[in-house]
């Protein structure tokens, strides 16, 4: 068994895919026997993040997060995040010649650039010096990788995703009923990097609905009254919707992966979306998801797909796999050095 530490400044109550990912991640690891800890912005004062107030930034005292590791004494460090607590750790690993390792989940140069005029290359240097002291940094996809080490990141390895089969699955179409069909949904956070816009301006039959809630919803349900917006769902409500949708739209050109599309093809419901990186990498079966620069045109050759080859597709994306790989990737934290404060 070894003592796993895990750092992230995403975390409950975000709902997003980095925290899915390292939840079901340390689960799958404390099932297998390993000792699991986060150290998250629980028993941290926070902030709300200028323009995304819903993702609460740490205010991490000096010495908190080194004391925290050196009581600790882990085998293992994994930094998921480059947030406060994230370079804090980073700091205090270099110092004390702490081996650790970490993983890049979000594009946060487009998502900066996309709200304040920074320019990505500025944000991008800042992330490659966070990451070059990391033993290896895990990345979702091939097509991040490659952009990546053209962008000169090094020790990259690519890390997969999972999705919950039992938790999502085909059922019965309990939701959008009193709405005309054909039922176009996407589901995740109403933000502007999600470019959600781009949907709600595509022609198409039925109904567009946005399942979720961010900085943008108002702003869309104004500029949008003939599209539908119930706001954010959890649990079976947040299955019913992958359940009752027709075609799953997924109108991102800048996440890293789409957890969310793993979820609405377990339920049955193909995907529509761009050929960029995240969409080419999960979307490879052709009978089930569609790719296009004509968002319209990938949405009307999904509704013609097959809910069952859907299915299948998402039966081969396993958390149990997602794990194995963190797991092998991980180093020893006794470097040269003992651990200490």
């Amino acid at each position: 068994m070894s003592k796993i530490l895990i750092v992230t400044d995403a975390w409950h109550p975000q709902t997003n895919g980095v925290v899915r990912c390292l939840e079901a991640v340390g689960r799958e690891l404390t099932a297998q026997g390993d000792d699991v800890h986060f150290l998250t912005p629980d028993g941290f004062w926070t902030l709300p993040m200028p323009t995304y107030p819903e993702i609460r930034l740490s205010l991490t005292p000096p010495g908190a997060v080194s004391g925290l590791i050196a009581r600790l004494r882990p085998d293992h460090i994994h930094i998921a995040t480059e947030g406060p607590l994230g370079m804090m750790a980073a700091l205090y690993c270099t110092a004390n010649e702490v081996a650790f390792t970490t993983s890049y989940h979000t594009r946060f140069p487009e998502y900066v650039a996309a709200r304040v005029p920074v320019p990505t290359e500025w944000s991008y240097g800042f992330l490659r010096m966070f990451h070059s002291a990391a033993a290896a940094t895990l990345v979702p996809t091939a097509s991040i990788l490659d952009d990546l080490r053209d962008r000169g990141f090094n020790n990259l390895v690519q890390w997969s995703r999972g999705v919950d089969l039992e938790r999502f699955r085909p059922g019965a179409r309990t939701m959008f009923s009193d709405l005309p069909g054909p039922y176009f949904v996407y589901v995740g956070r109403v933000a502007v990097e999600k470019n959600i816009e781009a949907f709600l301006k595509t022609d198409l039959p039925g109904s567009k609905i946005i399942v979720g809630g961010g900085p943008q919803l108002e702003d869309l349900r104004a500029r949008y009254p003939e599209c539908h917006f119930p706001g954010h769902r959890s649990g079976a409500e947040l299955t019913a919707a992958y359940q009752s949708a027709d075609v799953f739209v997924f109108p991102s050109r800048t996440d890293t992966f789409g957890n969310v599309m793993l979820e609405a093809l377990a339920c049955g419901t193909p995907v529509a979306a761009y050929p960029v990186a995240g969409p080419v990498d999960v979307l490879t079966d052709p009978t089930c998801g569609a790719l296009d620069e004509d968002l319209g045109i990938a949405c009307l050759k999904a509704l013609m797909m097959s809910p069952g080859a859907a299915r299948r597709f998402a039966e081969k994306f396993r958390w149990g796999d997602c794990a194995s790989t963190f797991r092998r990737t991980l180093v020893p934290t006794r470097k040269t050095a003992p651990l200490a404060a």
